[in-house]
């Protein structure tokens, strides 16, 4: 088979097409043909050296996407050979062949297209936790989400709108912002109105709940939260946060809680559930991810340098 591969850290450029042996299934996994590969900025933080990578050079990046089954698991049942599935969090899916535990595998109805898994399951999963496990959004709720024209963030916006909430999204540019308002939202900001425009559109009060996933900003969004509001901090885009003083969360009635997806995917029946919930909003039109660019896997480097640009508004994905 061949992947996209690189032998040392540094750029775009060091990644390239080549050829690998395919990948052995061990017990309990099966062998998926790629379709389509969702990029993300841990591909680019391990790439650079900056996150940590098991195994010797050359390495392969990718965690989520879609294909068919190639090869199923013995004795396996359930995904035989053909069969369209999803995976969010298993490695090396910058190939054309990838060993998949059988269950993180997610099967995939006729009606959601590889593309639409690869640019859903991960960052939609995201999302859907965000709303009901780490803060339960209810109707009239005024929720703040930082880099909302992410690929979490489009999701989420749609969510908390879905759910009656009133949305503040805060993107860096005004194409942006003019592409969180499309998708739903009351208002969007540049991140230095943050404070002002959540004081403005609750009169004064705060913000119900801030999605933070940039790090930097996690003092502005405790700000922005109004008393017994809650910030639910789930990402480090922009590098660490500086420390919270515990004192200010019992000032204000404050909850500062942490989110992890796969604290919330413990087993395949959860993982399979959930994403059925999210293809069900997709199908019912609740839910319309947007994909900011489509690459050849063979092209891996332009596909990272376009999502280091900062440009990409959605989800970018790498598609053989």
């Amino acid at each position: 088979m061949h992947a996209l591969i690189f032998e040392k850290f540094g750029g775009p450029e060091v990644l390239h097409w080549g050829e690998q042996p395919d990948p052995v299934p061990a017990p309990g996994q099966a062998l998926v043909r790629m379709h389509s590969v969702g990029l993300n900025f841990a591909d680019v933080y391990r790439r650079n050296g900056n996150y940590h990578l098991s195994g010797t050079a050359p390495w392969t990046l990718g965690y989520e996407g879609a294909g068919v089954i190639e090869r199923p698991a013995a004795g396996d049942h359930h995904f035989p050979i053909g069969s369209r599935v999803g995976f969010a969090d298993m490695p090396y899916a910058n190939a054309e062949l990838v060993a998949v535990d059988l269950d993180k595998l997610i099967p995939l109805p006729d009606d959601i297209t590889f593309d639409t898994a690869a640019a859903t399951l991960l960052q939609g999963l995201t999302a859907q936790y965000l709303v009901t496990d780490s803060y339960r959004v209810r109707s009239g709720d005024v929720a703040v989400v930082h880099a909302a024209a992410g690929g979490v963030g489009l999701l989420l916006v749609q969510m908390l709108k879905g759910l009656g909430a009133k949305v503040l999204g805060v993107a860096s540019s005004a194409t942006k912002r003019a592409a969180v308002l499309a998708a739903g939202a009351d208002a969007a900001v540049g991140y230095d109105g943050l404070i002002a425009q959540t004081r403005q559109l609750t009169a004064g009060r705060g913000a119900g709940v801030v999605y933070d996933s940039v790090g930097r900003t996690l003092g502005d969004s405790l700000a922005a939260a109004r008393i017994g509001g809650t910030v639910v901090f789930y990402g480090m885009a922009a590098g660490d946060p500086d420390p919270v003083d515990p004192r200010m969360l019992m000032d204000r009635s404050l909850t500062l809680t942490g989110g992890d997806l796969w604290n919330v995917l413990t087993s395949a029946t959860i993982r399979r559930e959930r994403a059925a919930a999210l293809f069900a909003q997709i199908r019912a039109g609740q839910l319309q991810p947007n994909i900011a660019a489509r690459f050849p896997l063979i092209e891996g480097g332009k596909a990272h340098a376009y999502l280091e640009s900062r440009e990409a508004i959605g989800k970018v994905l790498l598609t053989l």
